[in-house]
């Protein structure tokens, strides 16, 4: 009989014994890990949310697959590195992927493959879709075991790269190319991921961003009635619509705001000051000072809160403003408050760049749009994992690239006997005990 068994050639003796690598395991698996993430997941429900606001029009009789084990296989794979469809061609016979799509790693029938997860990237509606983006903020409210007495939202968007004929991909200068401009928004306290919106390549206007948190603060308040809201963002979302919005529904808000002819004229006094303070006191560095103001553009309903922050460099002076109805000092506001939505731009960075979002690349929106829920599944997923780690424990602020490599790339054997199915890992795996922390941990937190 032929052997047809792959082998690894090109590998160099070692103390003068020549070296056989074959592709002949068995059973193995390099990430070991999702198993840790099936239960994360089983928890979270996220797939099952997913999957029931889908409407499935297949044949039952001839189905194998179903939308909630397509959706967490599609999630999986990305959590492990895997962002694109492709890689489940080979991924569908992976014993510990199988697994943790609740099927048996040898007798059980594979994953669906990329022409079937293809067809269920295109199956949504936007209806479909509206109500998945209202599911995910139930999901974001039911996530917390007490109603918490006031949560700050964070809102911004991100340039997302296309290379095709994308649906809704617009030329933006500032991206250097076609993209997409999704807006973001996430809960300042605990990092979770609220809403996620796939728009055209420009930037928002005051309308458009209005809108879209309009739905937010609404579906919110119908599961905290008596929550209070606070909205930070930078200065595309210092609009008149989304102030006046904002006051309407009885939230706190504090925005950064583009500068203008009339701003410039009214800090000039300011930076003389602050610029005079520093010849004066010799200071070499630079001195920062914050002032008040009531200000009102044209097209606002009133003049509104605006702190000005003057800083004096030996470049000359700058000045930046924010609108606010907060109470408290300017420099409080500013520094404490404000600037601490410079985090916001790590947790894009962990959502574009670890979870690889930005691989929106089908034709329709709806697709694009749908493809972006399954990356913040897998955003959600590896959120808790690493919120799975002692709060001292420095893989409670690792990066998602970290949590992947440290607990999700484990090599496995696995073998499946009549009455279980035994699980082999490295004897010589560097973070065995926190991996068994933590599914201690996440198996307590389980109903």
């Amino acid at each position: 009989m032929t052997d047809n068994t792959l082998s690894l050639p090109g590998l160099s003796p070692v103390d003068a014994k020549e070296i056989h690598a074959r592709f002949d395991g068995g059973a193995l698996s390099s990430d070991g890990g999702v198993l840790a993430l099936r239960e994360i997941e089983q928890q979270l429900g996220y797939a099952d949310m997913l999957s029931r606001c889908l409407h499935d029009k297949r044949d039952p009789s001839r189905t194998l697959h179903s939308y909630k084990t397509m959706i967490r296989a599609r999630m999986f794979a990305i959590c492990c590195g895997y962002e694109d469809c492709d890689d489940l061609d080979e991924l569908r016979h992976d014993p510990a992927m199988k697994m943790a799509c609740e099927r048996l790693p040898d007798s059980g029938v594979p994953l669906a493959s990329q022409p079937t997860l293809s067809r269920l990237e295109n199956a949504p509606s936007w209806r479909e879709l509206a109500r998945m983006s209202a599911a995910m903020i139930d999901l974001f409210c039911g996530s917390f075991n007490t109603v918490p007495k006031h949560i700050m939202l964070d809102i911004d968007d991100t340039s997302d790269r296309t290379y095709g004929g994308q649906q809704l991909s617009l030329f933006n200068t500032h991206a250097g190319g076609y993209c997409f401009q999704p807006i973001h928004i996430y809960d300042a306290a605990t990092q979770r991921p609220v809403c996620f919106v796939l728009r055209p390549g420009k930037r928002p206007s005051g309308l458009e961003a209005a809108m879209i948190l309009r739905h937010v603060l609404r579906r919110i308040r119908q599961n905290w009635p008596r929550i209070t809201i606070t909205v930070r963002g930078d200065g595309h979302y210092g609009t008149p619509e989304v102030m006046d919005l904002l006051e309407k529904k009885g939230c706190f808000y504090i925005l950064g705001l583009p500068g203008n002819k009339v701003l410039t004229q009214l800090s000039r006094p300011w930076c003389d000051n602050v610029a005079t303070r520093r010849v004066s006191g010799k200071v070499r560095e630079k001195i920062r000072r914050f002032f008040q103001t009531r200000y009102g553009a044209k097209s606002w309903s009133k003049k509104r809160k605006v702190i000005a922050r003057v800083e004096a460099t030996q470049q000359g002076t700058d000045v930046r403003f924010v609108v606010t109805n907060l109470t408290g000092r300017g420099k409080h506001l500013y520094e404490k408050v404000y600037c601490a939505r410079g985090n916001m731009e790590n947790l894009i960075k962990e959502h574009k760049l670890y979870t690889m979002s930005d691989r929106t690349s089908c034709h329709r929106w709806e697709a694009n749009q749908f493809r972006l829920f399954l990356h913040t599944g897998a955003y959600w997923l590896l959120l808790l994992l690493r919120g799975a780690a002692p709060k001292r424990s420095r893989f409670r602020t690792a990066t998602f690239e970290t949590i992947r490599r440290s607990f999700l790339k484990i090599a496995v054997r696995v073998i499946e006997l009549k009455s279980r199915i035994k699980i082999a890992l490295p004897t010589a795996c560097p973070h065995k005990n926190m991996l068994i922390l933590l599914m201690v941990r996440i198996r307590a937190q389980s109903p």
